[in-house]
């Protein structure tokens, strides 16, 4: 690694740290990433130490080295800050789950330590707790949380009066319900989770693909067929969607077999039917809450595409898409725990 003169520039190391990547994010004083790094160490794939050694903790370690290390060389009190499943029970330390409902300011507040080892002493990492729901059947959320907190600090300081809904389409795909509340002097919204939905549907696809025989008869196709997409999400939503995912996600195949959609189609037409399966079901328990809320998205731009065409389909609101979420929700979340201080991009030299 090249050394680096950050000591002037660098405000705060911030880590997007899930399952199979890692990303790092160094920012300025003011918040505004400078740089940004991907590595393909995830929890679950973790590097070896030279010594042939594959300990938890030690490949942590390392992870954190090869990734932002030269960055605290430079400036070695640099405050560090990871979200994620690094704080998992398989993570690097286990963080705690907030209970909602809860004020996004909060969970600024309840950052665990991570005291890294070694014979001098070494920048700690602050791990973001992750977000529980206990009423009905038991929820959680680890790293959606920071999304959130990012997506709503990017929002107009004039929202303060409707309700959100924060969707974050993933392997996981979260819908995220926020509240607004006057803070203070009442010209910033002191914003709260109130509840939030998980559907697996970015597993679900992947899994059918590549484990069951619908996968058989699909070859890749040389563009997203969009189309096929759509007729996806129409049948999810028409009377014959309502016998539920279980019974339309065949039509993959009998269409197929039937001549009706080629096998470059049907990856993208079971796309439109899982997605349109969760935007019905998204929009049944909105009318269920006789809510219309303002929806941000939160993701690739690719499938934040596609979930905007389902949100159409079902009337719902036209949604606004978040970006740099994740880095904007570190840099306010480490402003909360007091890690960093807040200053105006004016005062930066």
């Amino acid at each position: 690694m090249t050394s680096l003169d950050t000591s002037r520039t660098t405000g705060l190391i911030g880590l997007d740290w899930g399952t199979t990547s890692l990303r790092a994010y160094r920012m300025d004083a003011a918040g505004r990433v400078l740089e940004t790094r991907q590595r393909p160490w995830g929890i679950m794939r973790l590097p070896q130490t030279p010594e042939g050694h594959a300990a938890p903790r030690a490949g942590f370690e390392l992870a954190f080295t090869e990734s932002c290390g030269d960055w605290l060389d430079a400036a070695p009190t640099l405050p560090v800050i990871a979200c994620g499943m690094v704080g998992s029970a398989q993570g690097w330390k286990e963080a705690a789950y907030l209970d909602v409902p809860l004020p996004l300011t909060q969970i600024g507040t309840r950052l665990t330590v991570i005291e890294r080892r070694g014979q001098t002493p070494r920048t700690p990492v602050h791990v973001v707790p992750g977000l529980i729901q206990r009423q009905g059947l038991p929820n959680v959320m680890r790293g959606e949380e920071t999304q959130v907190v990012g997506a709503v600090a990017g929002l107009s300081e004039t929202w303060t009066d409707e309700e959100l809904l924060v969707g974050l389409p993933g392997t996981h795909s979260k819908w995220v319900s926020v509240s607004p509340g006057a803070a203070a002097g009442g010209t910033r919204p002191d914003a709260s989770v109130s509840r939030f939905e998980t559907f697996m549907t970015g597993e679900v696809y992947a899994a059918l693909r590549e484990h069951t025989i619908l996968g058989r008869t699909m070859s890749a196709a040389p563009a997203p067929d969009l189309a096929a997409f759509e007729r996806g999400l129409r049948v999810a939503a028409e009377p014959a969607g309502a016998a539920g995912p279980l019974s339309t996600i065949f039509s993959t195949r009998t269409l197929g077999l039937t001549g009706a959609l080629p096998p470059t189609s049907q990856a993208d037409y079971l796309s439109g039917l899982l997605i349109g399966h969760e935007v019905t079901a998204l929009a049944g328990l909105l009318r269920a809450r006789q809510a219309r809320p303002r929806i941000l998205l939160c993701g690739e731009a690719d499938l934040c595409q596609r979930y905007t065409l389902a949100l159409r389909h079902h009337g719902l609101p036209e949604p606004t898409l978040a970006q740099q979420a994740t880095e904007r929700g570190l840099w306010r979340l480490a402003l909360a725990a007091g890690l960093v201080q807040a200053v105006t991009t004016e005062a930066i030299p």
